[in-house]
C-alpha cells in the first residue's frame, strides 16, 4: 500500500494490486497541492462531507475517470445529479468490502455543505473513512473536532496511520489533536488541514512535539510513505 499526502486534505491511496483511491480531492483553488485534474488516473473517490474543500472536483475527476464515488447518501445523491454514474453510498457506522479491501465509515464531529454560489446545499452528515487494503489500517478523519467516542476506533482497529486536521478554527487545532491521537494509538500520526488558508495556519512540527516520540509524522506535498508486509 502507498499513501501520499497532496495538502490540505487531499490523500491518494494506491494498492499492491494497483487499485488507486483518493480522499477530498480539493484540487482546483488549493494553493497547497501538487495535483492537476487532468493529470490524475483514479478508481475510488472518497468524500468525507461536502464542504467545497472537500467534495472538491469530486465531480469532475468522476467524469474524467469514471471512478467510483463513495460517499454518505445526500453526497451520492448530489453527484448522481451531476452525471456521476459509479457510486456506492454508505452511513455512518457502515463497513462494506470492495475489490481493493474494506471501508468503514465512522464518526466525525463538524458540518456539511456545499456553497454553490447562491446558497448553502445540505450533503448529509461528516465521516470519517476506516479503509483497511493490502494488510494495513489507514484513518482519514476528515474535519472531525475531538470527541471522546474516538477512542472506539482503538477499540475496533488496529490503525497503522491516522491523518488528523490540525488547522483550528474549523477543525480541531494542535492539542485537541494530540489528544485525539492519544485515544486512537495510532502506529503513525500524519497532520493534514492546515496553512491552506491564512485562518488555519499552524506549525505541524510543533503537533509533532505533543505526541510521543516516533509517532508524528510530518508530510511534505507529493511525499508517499509505502507500506510492505514482510512476508515469510
Amino acid at each position: 500500500m502507498r499513501v501520499t499526502y497532496h495538502g490540505h486534505s487531499v490523500v491518494s491511496i494506491e494498492s499492491n494490486q494497483g487499485v488507486r483511491l483518493i480522499i477530498d480531492p480539493f484540487i482546483t483553488g488549493n494553493p497547497l497541492t501538487d495535483l492537476k485534474v487532468e493529470d490524475v488516473e483514479v478508481d475510488y473517490i472518497l468524500v468525507t462531507h461536502g464542504h467545497n474543500d472537500h467534495i472538491g472536483d469530486t465531480v469532475e475527476l468522476a467524469l474524467q475517470t469514471q471512478a467510483t464515488v463513495i460517499a454518505i447518501p445526500e453526497i451520492i445523491q448530489f453527484v448522481d445529479q451531476q452525471g456521476v454514474v459509479n457510486q456506492h453510498g454508505m452511513n455512518i457506522g457502515g463497513q462494506y468490502k470492495f475489490p481493493f479491501g474494506t471501508v468503514k465509515m465512522v464518526f466525525a464531529q463538524h458540518s456539511s455543505g456545499y456553497d454553490n454560489g447562491q446558497e448553502m446545499v445540505y450533503l448529509g452528515e461528516p465521516v470519517g473513512f476506516v479503509i483497511q487494503m493490502d494488510g494495513y489500517t489507514l484513518y482519514h478523519a476528515g474535519d472531525t473536532a475531538y470527541f471522546s467516542d474516538l477512542k472506539i476506533l482503538r477499540e475496533d482497529f488496529d490503525i497503522d496511520v491516522a491523518f488528523l486536521p490540525i488547522g483550528d478554527n474549523f477543525t480541531m487545532g494542535l492539542r485537541d489533536a494530540a489528544k485525539a491521537s492519544d485515544l486512537i494509538q495510532a502506529k503513525t500520526v500524519v497532520p493534514m488541514h492546515y496553512n491552506t488558508f491564512p485562518v488555519i495556519t499552524q506549525d505541524p512540527e510543533e503537533f509533532i512535539k505533543l505526541l510521543p516520540d516516533g509517532v508524528g509524522q510530518v508530510l511534505k506535498v507529493g511525499q508517499a510513505m509505502q507500506f510492505i508486509k514482510n512476508e515469510k
